[in-house]
């Protein structure tokens, strides 16, 4: 190889070496911190060097904080978690604290925006109705709310449905129960009594029976997808499956799969069947009217709503 060679070479050599990670255009950084997620940027990226470290502040980069986990990680989540609220000064429109959520990471969540458009509390057991219902008021653009498998009562539904008119979307999901005749529409009524303008609403084995099920189809005339999988005091026919066929667009009535359902959903269907036998045989006169369900299918239709979950 000519020496003129060889010198190009380690030019072009030299060249690839100084285009380094902290080079890169800010938008490309923005956009790989994004694909990281709040979690690997606070605890890893963030430290590379200092360009890192000013760009990883940077507020319209935490708009959206999904700090989703398992449950069972090491890290101090809220401390973490709290240093992206703050990072975020006021631009945060989303979050996710599901697991460690607490009254007090919360407070520091409403303090901090008064724009929160979605809300993720799912299996926050240490975020109590005190806590939410003395931030409610400071959430009056939040659209989706998240507040499956927690110790939260119908008090918080009530306040959240009065100080929250603009909420869309709500997941209220319990554990699975094994036996049908625990009933209670506490949950349904205050519901249908606070949130008029919802639009999908997925209530999980909830205990609610025929009348709470007609006070949501009553005070919530705009629903358009409702899940009451594992909902076993539901008992659909005659009028009230025609009323549901007519009315909501996408419906799961209670003995529809769980297989993609993220909570635990195991049921004794032999209990059931022998405690109420009749239950069975409930169901089978759906096809006898002749009304039509989505049944089966997701909440893929609506695009905000499927987005939501997904987060």
């Amino acid at each position: 190889m000519s020496s003129s060679s060889s010198s190009s070479v380690k030019s072009v050599g030299a060249d690839r070496e100084e285009r380094n990670w902290k080079d890169l255009p800010r938008d490309v950084l923005c956009t790989i911190f994004q694909k990281l997620g709040a979690i690997e940027t606070l605890t890893r990226a963030q430290h590379v060097c200092s360009v890192w470290r000013t760009i990883s502040k940077d507020p319209l980069l935490w708009c959206t904080i999904d700090m989703s986990n398992s449950g069972d990680m090491d890290l101090q989540l809220g401390i973490i978690c709290s240093r992206a609220i703050d990072y975020s000064c006021g631009h945060l429109l989303r979050i996710n604290i599901e697991h460690f959520g607490t009254d007090d990471l919360l407070r520091h969540i409403t303090d901090s925006t008064n724009r929160l458009q979605c809300l993720r509390l799912a299996r926050c057991c240490r975020i109590t109705d005190k806590g939410l219902c003395d931030v409610a008021k400071k959430l009056p653009q939040l659209e989706e709310l998240d507040i499956s498998i927690s110790n939260l009562t119908k008090d918080s539904l009530e306040v959240i449905g009065r100080c929250c008119p603009l909420l869309k979307s709500l997941k209220f999901n319990m554990e699975s129960y094994g036996r049908a005749h625990i009933e209670c529409n506490e949950e349904a009524f205050a519901i249908a009594g606070t949130m008029p303008g919802l639009h999908h609403l997925q209530l999980f084995g909830n205990k609610l029976t025929n009348d709470g099920l007609l006070a949501i189809l009553d005070g919530c005339p705009q629903l358009e997808s409702l899940d009451l999988r594992q909902c076993f005091n539901v008992i659909l026919g005659g009028s009230l499956s025609k009323r549901c066929s007519e009315q909501i667009k996408d419906l799961r009535i209670p003995y529809n799969p769980t297989d993609e359902y993220s909570c635990e959903a195991e049921i004794d269907y032999g209990s059931l069947d022998e405690d109420y036998p009749s239950r069975f045989s409930d169901m089978d006169s759906l096809s006898d009217d002749n009304y039509e369900f989505s049944g089966g299918s997701d909440f893929s239709e609506f695009d905000d709503f499927n987005d939501f979950w997904k987060f």
